[in-house]
Parts: structure tokens; sequence; C-alpha cells
């Protein structure tokens, strides 16, 4: 019986295709869907190079940048589901561009296995200098005493730093004046300016300008404190229930082969967990957070609901 359940088993093995049984056996393409120098481009090269060495072959990077991310994970979606084209890609193209375009080339429930999310980063709400609020509270009592009066500042129309200022506004009962930037180098220059007084980025962005005296952190929009910033108040503890992190995650085309997903999935976990890997990531403000595949997309559905009410409130619409 025993020697009958091995033939059987040595028989599905053999029946997997052989790119499940022995991929890599070529060059691996990661897609990002923003340019050079980026987040998710920065986590992607780190990836690729891990990959490469444990696994032999070669994992190349191509920047595929445009319309708030669409084109990139577009090229991912409609990419041949052999293992050989994989993408990073961020909570934008998967959760919220569903909600803020009306049609997309793809659709983010169908067309992707998704392997696991790979890294996060926390967004730092923080203010000009000059602006006379040492805290949230002080913050919205600011606001409320001047209605329309002061500007935040953010990475565009639609961004999750958008989103997250227009979620303080609506828990707060404030309101604020919108002003976007082409990226995040900008949208600090333009606080620490004092063109906008206010901005909420990825921290990265903004502990530099902290220990210049040019701006003040006041909170983080992590569901808790980040590790990263432990003296840094979240949100919530100011009574502001807003969480807004920016994740990043690896994606493939959907009909994958499970085996090269499930092999992807254990790989990416074992190197995110790397202490050299966790330090090179600290260094950006950023810690992993690899997860299942269901868990991945759970997150997916679960920035749904969150954003689906702050857009909705703020008719925000780009096309």
């Amino acid at each position: 019986m025993k020697r009958a359940v091995l033939m059987v088993t040595l028989l599905l093995l053999s029946a997997l295709p052989v790119s499940a049984q022995d991929w890599p056996t070529r060059t691996v393409r990661i897609i990002v869907p923003f340019g050079p120098g980026s987040t998710p481009d920065l986590v992607a090269r780190l990836v690729a190079e891990r990959l490469q060495q444990k696994l032999g072959h070669p994992f190349t990077v191509e920047n595929k940048p445009g319309a708030s991310g669409n084109i990139g994970t577009d090229a991912v979606a409609k990419a041949e589901p052999d293992g050989y084209t994989i993408g990073v890609s961020i909570g934008g193209p998967l959760a919220i561009n569903p909600l803020l375009f009306s049609t997309l080339p793809y659709d983010p429930a169908k067309d992707f296995a998704f392997v696991t999310m790979l890294a996060t980063q926390p967004s730092a709400l923080a203010v000009n200098a000059d602006v006379n609020a040492s805290n949230i509270g002080a913050l919205v009592d600011l606001l409320k005493k001047n209605p329309g009066k002061y500007t935040f500042g953010s990475i565009g129309n639609g961004s999750l730093s958008h989103l997250a200022m227009e979620a303080v506004a609506l828990k707060s009962g404030t309101h604020m004046v919108h002003i976007p930037y082409g990226s995040s180098p900008q949208a600090v220059t333009a606080l620490i300016r004092g063109d906008v007084q206010i901005a909420c980025l990825p921290a990265i962005s903004v502990t530099p300008q902290v220990e210049a005296g040019k701006v003040r952190i006041l909170a983080v929009s992590t569901a808790e404190r980040s590790a990263l910033l432990p003296g840094v108040p979240t949100l919530k503890e100011a009574g502001i229930d807003v969480e807004a992190d920016a994740w990043m995650g690896l994606i493939a085309p959907a009909k994958t082969p499970e085996p090269i997903v499930a092999k992807l999935q254990r790989e990416i976990t074992e190197l995110m967990n790397a202490p050299d890997v966790r330090a090179k990531l600290a260094a950006q403000v950023m810690e992993p957070i690899p997860t299942t595949s269901a868990q991945f997309r759970a997150r997916i559905t679960a920035d749904v609901s969150r954003w689906t009410p702050v857009i909705t409130a703020a008719k925000i619409k780009i096309d």
C-alpha cells in the first residue's frame, strides 16, 4: 500500500509543469509601476539582488511608471503567467485606484496572484515649524478656529498622502485646502518653505527635516506606534481614527502556477526576515511584513473599505 501511494505521488510530481519544478531556469523580470529611486523601486531591487543570489538566475527590475501606477501594474496583469514576470505594487494601483478611476485596464480582484506583502513604512503627519501646535489636539483646535485657512501638501491627487489628510479632516470635523505636488521631495520643500503648513508624508522624507528644525512630526498614521519612531504617537492615540501606512507587495499574473507562487512566498519570507535586510529597510524607515497570499488579499479588501467613505466624502475623482 505504501509503495502504491509513493508511486502515485511521484507520478503527480512528474506531471507538474517543468517551470513549477525547476523555476527559475532563466531571467525573471520584476516590474515596478513607479520610477527609479521610488520606495517600491528600492524594495524591488533589494528583493531582486537577494533572489538572484539565492536562486542562481538573474532577477532584473524594469520601471514602468505612469497613470498613478496603473501602467506598470497592468503590464504584470497582461504578462505570460509562467513565473518569469512578477511585480512590486502598492495600495494605490491595487486598492485605491479602482475607487478613483472610471475604468482600469486590469481587474485587481481577478488579474493577479497575490504572492506576499513585502514591507511597510509609516506616514508622518508633520507641520511647518511656525505652526503653533505641538500635538494633534492643538492642531485640530487651530484648524477648527480657522476653517479653510491652512493648507496641506500631498504627492498628488488620490495619493495616500492626500487621502490620509482628507481622512483626518473628516474624522476631526475640520477643513483644510489641498495643494498637490508631483513628488515627495517637492511636497517636503513646500512644507519647509511654508507654502503649505501641514503634510502627511512617508516618514523617511520628513525625518531629516525634523533634525534641522524645519518641521515637527506630530503623529504617525499607523495602527500602532512604529518601532522605528517609538516616541511619536499615533493619530488614534489622539482620538482620530485614521490608519494609512504605505505598504508594498509582490504580485504575479493570475494563473501563475501555484508551486511557483508558493516558492516565491517562502523565499521572500526568508529574505525579508534576514537581519541585514531588516537593517537596510530600517535605514529607510521601513519594516518587513511578509504574509500569506490570503493575508495580502485581505489587506487589499480592508483598504478598499477604509478609503471608500473618505473618497466619497471628499468627492475625489481622477477620471
